[in-house]
């Protein structure tokens, strides 16, 4: 994830025997000491959280390790993005230029794959899910009405269009400033993970065909929203205000009002999967029910439960370009225990949905698989500090909860 400072725009420098960039510097490959591949060491080698050795206090990130020199990170308010040519404003190699060797994409199979990148459709697929949660959450007899059927497909072609405008827009604010670089590629235009997930930055998309692409989605997620409400069965006003708020808040996580800029990114990760779950189950009964709202709620934790380690694995890039994120402006160990406190949060909901009654006595048995890979997924991190496991872990343990949820669903709503 990237973004820009309040002012929208970041200078990165770094001190040591040679001048580096930023950009340059978050991409340096791994040492002997305990480096990740993206310049952050881990506190104590394998470090207990894999967050980077210092803060962020006042714009300046300090990382420090053995064999390395410090490094800072200063964020300006010129105006001018963190890769721009000093007295120019112009971007260099590190911004919205694409990888070398890049080309664009030919074909009408090329380019749907390139714009399928784009939305992140492959990553993007579990956000769909909701759908599923909440479909088996319905009645028995509900599940196959034709409002029922009508309302939901609409609802989720729209959150298609949402969902993909929010990952375009992102990705082009990403190129402009110069992050995406920092992030996915090191010095002399070495990749640090796959660059296929990045169009903009293998040249198979301009800026302008991703920023078209990303209004054109939010314009199509808009009017199938809208329609979505205005064919339900039923239209309590909690659940329009809610799809209002996403539909306004969600493309600004990195655009417009750069949300995730001013503290509210993980906001967003987590309140955005929780809505679409509750949202179209409102618009098909009306009601919103303890059992389905605490399921809403385990949709968006196990959201964050991903996102949240990426951040940890981006904070050099993030912190370059002022993101604000809990990873960014945390120390090791605090960045630990709010990750810690995200786990326990989803361990104790489930457990206690069955111990009060907000869920059968035994939902969280349904569970437990789940239960049992966020306990693997949060300790191993604790001792290796590798970010990227533990996300994919993440997507696991999100995976399975999902299974186990819809599991409960089709025998507890049976009749």
């Amino acid at each position: 994830m990237v973004a820009r400072s309040a002012s929208g725009a970041v200078t990165g420098t770094a001190s040591a025997a040679g001048s580096r960039t930023a950009a340059e510097t978050a991409a340096r490959p791994a040492s002997a000491s305990g480096s990740d591949t993206d310049g952050r060491t881990y506190v104590g080698g394998g470090g207990a959280s894999g967050a980077v050795r210092g803060d962020v206090r006042g714009g300046t990130r300090s990382a420090s390790a053995s064999g390395t020199d410090p490094v800072s990170v200063t964020r300006s308010r010129t105006g001018a993005p963190a890769d721009a040519d000093a007295g120019t404003g112009t971007a260099s190699a590190s911004g919205t230029d694409p990888a070398p060797g890049a080309a664009p994409a030919s074909g009408a199979r090329g380019r749907f794959v390139a714009y399928a990148r784009l939305a992140k459709f492959e990553f993007v697929l579990d956000y769909y899910l909701s759908m599923l949660v909440l479909w088996t959450a319905l009645a028995g007899s509900a599940r196959f009405a034709p409002d029922t059927l009508t309302t939901l497909l609409l609802f989720l072609l729209g959150e298609i269009g949402v969902i993909s405008a929010v990952m375009a827009l992102d990705d082009v604010n990403g190129i402009r400033d110069g992050s995406d670089r920092a992030n996915y590629l090191g010095t002399g235009g070495t990749p640090l993970r796959p660059l296929e997930r990045k169009p903009l930055l293998t040249g198979a998309l301009s800026v302008p065909q991703a920023t078209r692409f990303g209004y054109l989605s939010l314009l199509w997620g808009t009017v199938l929203w809208t329609a979505s409400a205005v064919t339900a069965p039923e239209r309590p006003m909690w659940a329009l205000v809610v799809t209002g708020l996403v539909l306004f808040a969600g493309f600004q996580y990195s655009w417009g009002l750069k949300l995730s800029y001013r503290g509210l990114g993980e906001v967003l990760i987590m309140g955005c999967p929780l809505v679409i779950v509750v949202a179209p189950y409102g618009f098909v009964t009306g009601q919103l029910p303890a059992i389905v709202l605490v399921q809403a709620v385990l949709f968006g934790l196990w959201q964050i439960l991903v996102s949240c380690y990426s951040n940890t694995k981006d904070i050099s890039g993030d912190a370059a370009v002022g993101r604000s994120t809990v990873a960014v402006h945390a120390s090791a160990r605090g960045n630990l225990i709010f990750i810690g406190a995200l786990s326990a949060a989803d361990l104790l909901l489930t457990v206690g949905a069955s111990a009060v009654g907000w869920a059968p006595w035994w939902f969280f048995a349904a569970l437990l698989p789940e239960m049992a890979l966020r306990l693997r997924q949060f300790t191993s991190f604790g001792r290796n500090g590798d970010a990227l496991l533990a996300r994919r872990r993440g997507v696991v343990a999100f995976r399975t909860g999902v299974a186990g949820i819809v599991l409960a669903n089709l025998i507890h709503f049976a009749s």
